[in-house]
């Protein structure tokens, strides 16, 4: 057989923002239905969970206490970020009070991945008025600057698009340009939605609470070497769950010229029944056995140069089967103009739950 790399991907869900108010409301019985789901299935196949802010509707101690009360039910690493709706007091001392996350910004390598955790809410004077402030905008400048010269790629997470920081927004968006950002991991917009500008991705997920489109769900994302994966799984959808992780789906493509061809396929598979096999096919050929490695991982080679569907299909010991498909091209994405905002949105791609709605409070949804 040929040889099959060990590389470990980056990965985490993201839990789109919770607004939470009282206990037993829809989306508080969401919420602890998805930390159930993942205690049940996800294990150690992840690297953290991640709440993107807008986790207390407006910032209480006791909606920050429903909130935290759910996070202990959670078996897995979580981390959390704070939005405009946990800052309608004015202050985030409830949110660190109340979550005891470390207090921000901070930065955390993992699998060779440098995560830049930022508050873009207590700078500004409350509602979406977003900003880093001097001090944290400076702290970023420096920690992008230090991953690119170690060669080490970053993600991003914040609440919000950059273009929302008013008159940081240029600048913002000219520093992650000009850094390793791969991927930027947002709440906010209420949707699912992802924009890419041959650099970098913005990946926005659904709201579990104040949802507008779709099922609740949950997002899975992963950094694989230069490869960026997103793919959302509705709470009621079965498991097991697949995501390719590297290639890139076309549409997700860092720097298409001058990349090499990747030698390999790699995918995840989640859920409670132990994986049997996982198979890959390149558009209508025959099914091909990928090997197993640990983590939930499973590798292939990727004997094609040219443009192609790649289809991984997981079948658990039960006898339960689910896949991934996406459309791989060698030239990948062109650059586009950037603008650290949805213009270069990719548009609907129904398989992954993106509709192109833009329902929400940054466009055609309710007034929340």
């Amino acid at each position: 057989m040929e040889n099959i790399s060990n590389a470990r991907p980056l990965r985490f869900v993201q839990i789109g923002d919770l607004h939470a108010t009282d206990h037993g409301l829809q989306n508080h019985r969401d919420f602890l239905r998805i930390v159930d789901e993942l205690n049940d299935n996800v294990g150690g196949k992840i690297d953290f969970v991640y709440l993107p802010g807008d986790n207390a509707d407006d910032g209480t101690s006791e909606q920050f206490a429903l909130v935290r009360d759910g996070l202990k039910r959670l078996r897995l690493p979580w981390r959390a970020i704070p939005g405009d709706h946990d800052f309608k007091p004015r202050s985030l001392t409830r949110f660190y009070d109340g979550l005891y996350v470390p207090k921000l910004p901070f930065a955390e390598e993992i699998k060779g991945c440098v995560c830049l955790f930022l508050d873009v809410v207590s700078q500004g004077t409350g509602g979406p008025d977003f900003r880093l402030g001097q001090q944290q905008f400076t702290w970023l400048k420096f920690r992008l600057a230090a991953a690119k010269q170690e060669g080490k790629t970053c993600v991003v997470l914040m609440h919000a698009y950059p273009a929302d920081l008013g008159d940081e927004a240029e600048e913002l968006t000219r520093v992650l340009d000009e850094s390793n950002t791969l991927l930027v991991a947002m709440g906010h917009t209420h949707y699912n939605e992802i924009s890419h500008d041959g650099r970098t991705v913005y990946a926005a997920t659904r709201s579990t609470g104040q949802i507008e489109e779709g099922p609740v769900g949950l997002a899975f994302m992963a950094v694989d070497g230069n490869a960026v994966s997103w793919r959302f799984k509705p709470l009621e959808s079965p498991w097991p769950f697949v995501m390719i992780t590297s290639p890139a789906d076309r549409r997700l493509s860092i720097h298409g010229d001058g990349q090499p061809t990747p030698a390999e396929v790699r995918a995840t598979v989640w859920g409670a029944a132990t994986t049997a096999h996982a198979d890959l096919r390149i558009d209508d050929g025959p099914w091909l056995r990928m090997s197993s490695i640990e983590g939930g991982q499973f590798n292939a080679p990727l004997r094609s140069d040219t443009p192609c569907r790649l289809e991984v299909r997981a079948t658990d010991q039960n006898g339960s089967q689910e896949r991934d498909v996406i459309e791989w091209d060698p030239d990948g994405n062109r650059d586009r103009a950037s603008s650290g905002s949805d213009t270069n949105s990719i548009g609907a791609w129904p398989e992954r739950h993106l509709f192109g709605t833009q329902l929400g409070p940054n466009r055609n949804g309710r007034k929340w």
